[in-house]
């Protein structure tokens, strides 16, 4: 077990869902770990709830704060960073839940490799009622890893960093990323060119997928931001899998958005770096109205699969 000494900060960024909040906050407060929690739960374009505080207990603090910065996840989650002086920082969406050991577990690996700053668990996708485990099958995540595939079991609620690391070399969450899309993706990208992010291949988080995710819908936030990641990191496209599997997703966005030429166009960038690419078909199947865009993302979420 980890050391009671040890402090955990744990940032939930929030907007207008209060029941789903308080469930998370529950399995947050529920952790076996005897380190001492500080929760910040971070109000964004809402009006905060003073009476979370009440949730407080010895070792175990819940504070209520509004977002001072860019409105969105990143600018909350780094308004809690900056609330907190904890040595580490967990991120947990106000609509997921934590398994008890979480974050004993992640402490646990982080003696064991003292010079890691990021750690991660795997998930638990739940959709309408089905939950199917998201595993990586390793025990450690490489930057290479990360260019070849988005890895969506290293969701933002299993991240957990050192405070010292966001606040120096690795950087806080980058709030130019438009509405917010990425910004986990981007910050594991960052913490993996230095060295590997030490994960924990167990399904610790429980993440809701579907029509209460404030992001499940915005194609026009998906492809701008999935630019903004070529742009950022260009090392996505030097692997052909990695660069198909982009270009696969801003020609699926740009098919639900109806526009057809840019769907092609992206498509057959997509095919033309690996011909199995499985993005640019169903990209092109929605842009000649085959099938929609919501059928799709439905036939893949309840098999706990995202684009």
């Amino acid at each position: 077990m980890d050391a009671p000494a040890t402090t955990v900060g744990v940032v939930v960024p929030t907007h207008d869902r209060p029941e789903l909040l308080r469930r998370t906050l529950r399995s947050i407060l529920a952790q076996d770990t005897p380190a001492d929690l500080d929760v910040v739960v971070v109000f964004d374009r809402s009006t905060p709830d003073p009476t979370l505080a009440e949730l407080s207990s010895p070792g175990r603090r819940v504070r209520v704060v509004a977002n001072e910065r860019t409105p969105g996840l990143a600018g909350s989650r780094n308004t809690g960073i900056l609330a907190l002086d904890t040595e580490w920082v967990a991120f947990c969406d106000d609509d997921d839940t934590w398994a008890p050991t979480r974050l004993s577990a992640q402490l646990d690996r982080s003696r064991q490799h003292p010079d890691a700053d990021v750690l991660t668990t795997s998930i638990l996708v739940a959709y309408e009622g089905a939950e199917v485990p998201r595993l990586a099958g390793a025990a450690e995540v490489t930057h290479d890893d990360l260019t070849r595939s988005r890895m969506a079991m290293l969701h933002s609620s299993t991240l957990l960093l050192r405070r010292a690391a966001l606040l120096g070399w690795l950087g806080m969450v980058d709030e130019n990323i438009p509405g917010s899309q990425n910004e986990d993706w981007d910050l594991l990208l960052r913490a993996a060119s230095r060295a590997p992010i030490q994960h924990i291949d167990e399904p610790l988080v429980r993440v809701l997928w579907g029509t209460s995710s404030h992001f499940s819908r915005q194609w026009e936030t998906r492809v701008a931001s999935l630019q903004w990641m070529l742009e950022r990191h260009p090392g996505i496209t030097v692997s052909d899998r990695g660069a198909a599997r982009v270009f696969g997703q801003l020609a699926f966005g740009s098919a639900a958005l109806g526009r057809r030429r840019a769907a092609t166009r992206w498509a057959r960038r997509a095919m033309g770096r690996r011909w199995a690419e499985p993005r640019g078909y169903l990209a092109l199947a929605v842009a000649l109205r085959m099938v929609s865009a919501e059928a799709v993302m439905s036939f893949l979420h309840r098999r706990g699969r995202g684009l």
